[in-house]
């Protein structure tokens, strides 16, 4: 399995609460068909189909014919084979008739990377849902993952990876926390936004564990030469998962993360 794949699945149990609760908060019609865009190895597809029952029906979109081919062996072992249908293409040029679908979803993926022009991909997302549906993206917004290492982790969170991927130059109003103002800038209607939570305590499952650490390589690895040497050494010391103070060996340990949601309706 490739390393992007094994990235995916390993942090599945991870972020499986919270994509399930987002994906509950949209109350999508039951037999109602719908969009992933970027779907990766088909993860959220198959609970966006689970969520429409089974007269509903999901296609998911990538640019990665390696992650689709994962994604239609889940939709097979899931079942779900006959109501998910994948395809390869670019979310700037959907490859779909204008209003096509009854909603859109994105996680992680369309507007969460800066884009020169936000309204553009957006105008181009609502494009291929039909009036009075709903576009939905989804992205990750905030971790806590080393309690009572604070400085330690605003450093980390400061560097160049740490803030991917956004960086220092990118402009406010580029950022995928405001969303709703692209949204509403779009010409969506009805737009609103929330956040969910997952919390992580001691003792952890291995399944956890093991996506903690790939959490930990995702968020920081390469942020170690913008450290100085002693915070270099503590990030070893807490970080690395065969050093003897790992932080997830701690029997008090606790972290949480969030993802956001943002949705608006395609006027009618």
């Amino acid at each position: 399995m490739d390393q992007e794949a094994h990235l995916l699945f390993a942090m599945e149990p991870l972020r499986a609460p919270v994509i399930a609760a987002a994906i509950g908060a949209l109350r999508l019609p039951p037999g109602s068909r719908g969009l992933d865009v970027g779907c990766g190895v088909g993860l959220p597809a198959v609970r966006l189909a689970e969520a429409v029952g089974p007269a509903g029906h999901v296609t998911g979109l990538d640019l990665s014919p390696r992650l689709l081919e994962h994604a239609r062996r889940l939709a097979e072992q899931a079942g779900l084979a006959e109501r998910i249908a994948f395809r390869e293409g670019d979310m700037s040029r959907l490859p779909f008739a204008d209003s096509r679908f009854d909603w859109l979803w994105s996680a992680d993926c369309a507007g969460y990377a800066p884009i020169a022009e936000p309204l553009t991909l957006l105008n181009e997302l609502a494009r291929v849902v039909r009036p009075g549906g709903s576009v939905a993206l989804l992205f990750w917004s905030s971790q806590m993952l080393l309690p009572g290492r604070p400085v330690l982790e605003a450093r980390l969170n400061a560097t160049r990876v740490g803030i991917a991927p956004f960086g220092a130059e990118t402009a406010p109003d580029r950022h995928a926390l405001r969303t709703l103002g692209w949204l509403r800038r779009a010409g969506l209607v009805n737009a609103w936004a929330e956040t969910f939570v997952r919390t992580v305590f001691a003792p952890i499952e291995p399944d956890i564990r093991e996506a903690l650490v790939a959490l930990f390589g995702m968020r920081w690895a390469g942020a170690e030469p913008e450290l100085s040497g002693a915070e270099q050494a503590e990030y070893r010391r807490l970080c690395q998962a065969d050093s003897p103070d790992f932080i997830l060996n701690r029997p008090d340990y606790y972290a949480f993360f969030t993802y956001s949601l943002f949705c608006g309706q395609v006027v009618r």
